[in-house]
């Protein structure tokens, strides 16, 4: 159990990289230690690190099994998610992302929780650990179908616009596992909508964080539709935005970012700053994974930076 506990989280360790700077974590977490390829490999280090830890009489043999197996559950556990996990590094950087689960999802966890609780209560039964586990697979299944149903809905209104040449997508979130936001993206422009999928009636509005995040997701009849632009609206902010966003400053933006949007010029017009749309979260006033490329003149090189709260900036070069 202890090797298990310890395993299961050691692939996040990679937070580490957080204090080497911003751009190497964001290009290497989920990665080297999420990857399916290395995993033998990492089971086998953890294995024989944790039985010299937990004084494991058999040696690290009797450990590989469940490190193993609590890897493989840390990295399914993170596919079924929206962020992206770079499965076979360190052969390929692709991100692979199932996108049913928000990344905290109180249900998801809540049923993990009452499987432990009812576990300790009921020892020497495996029923409950059992019982909790298909329950959980249930419930992902159950989050994929509702998935279907939400990229139903968004082909759908690409249809009645007369949208074509459009991909539709489709991102969980929080508070319910009906809760999505769908989009519907061109080579110009990603509509979008928060939409709940089996309410038939808005909510009121909330003041508490939880309520007034879920009360912003809409019935599909009433769903508002937004539209952001890929790189802005007039010709000026376009001629900008490009030259910023194919820069070379900003490759590792193109490569992260899977609803890329264009979010403003700044410093006298020689910044070009660019959210991604997959961590849009009504009711969440500041949005991650903010970047842009800042330049002194006109032909001066491109530098990549990190917008900050307060309407600070951070190089990352």
């Amino acid at each position: 159990m202890a090797a298990g506990f310890f395993a299961a989280a050691a692939p996040d360790l990679d937070f580490v990289l957080s204090f080497v700077s911003p751009l190497v974590y964001l290009e290497q977490h989920r990665g080297p230690t999420h990857s399916v390829l290395l995993l033998p490999l990492w089971a086998l280090l953890l294995s024989w690190l944790l039985a010299k830890l937990l004084r494991e009489p058999r040696g690290w043999r009797a450990l590989y099994g469940v490190t193993a197996l609590a890897l493989g559950a840390h990295i399914l556990g993170d596919l079924i998610t929206s962020f992206g996990t770079i499965i076979f590094a360190p052969v390929s950087d692709a991100r692979y992302a199932w996108g049913m689960t928000f990344i905290i999802d109180l249900w998801f966890t809540g049923i993990i929780v009452a499987g432990l609780v009812a576990s300790l209560a009921w020892r020497r039964s495996r029923v409950p650990a059992l019982a909790a586990g298909a329950v959980l697979i249930a419930y992902v299944g159950f989050q994929a179908v509702l998935k279907e149903q939400a990229l139903e809905y968004a082909r759908a209104y690409a249809h009645q616009q007369g949208l074509s040449g459009v991909v539709v997508a489709a991102h969980p979130r929080a508070v319910s596992p009906f809760n999505w936001t769908v989009f519907a993206s061109d080579e110009a422009a990603h509509r979008f909508a928060h939409v709940n999928l089996r309410r038939t009636e808005p909510l009121p509005a909330a003041h508490d964080f939880i309520g007034r995040m879920d009360a912003a997701f809409q019935p599909l009849a009433l769903a508002r539709w937004e539209t952001r632009t890929r790189y802005g609206d007039s010709a000026a902010e376009q001629q900008l935005a490009r030259a910023a966003w194919e820069s070379p400053a900003l490759g590792f933006m193109r490569w992260f970012a899977e609803k890329p949007a264009f979010d403003g010029l700044g410093k006298g017009s020689t910044c070009a700053w660019f959210i991604d749309l997959r961590f849009v979260n009504p009711g969440r006033n500041w949005l991650p994974f903010q970047y842009g490329a800042c330049r002194e003149s006109a032909g001066a090189p491109w530098r990549a930076f990190e917008r900050l709260e307060g309407a600070g900036r951070r190089a990352l070069d």
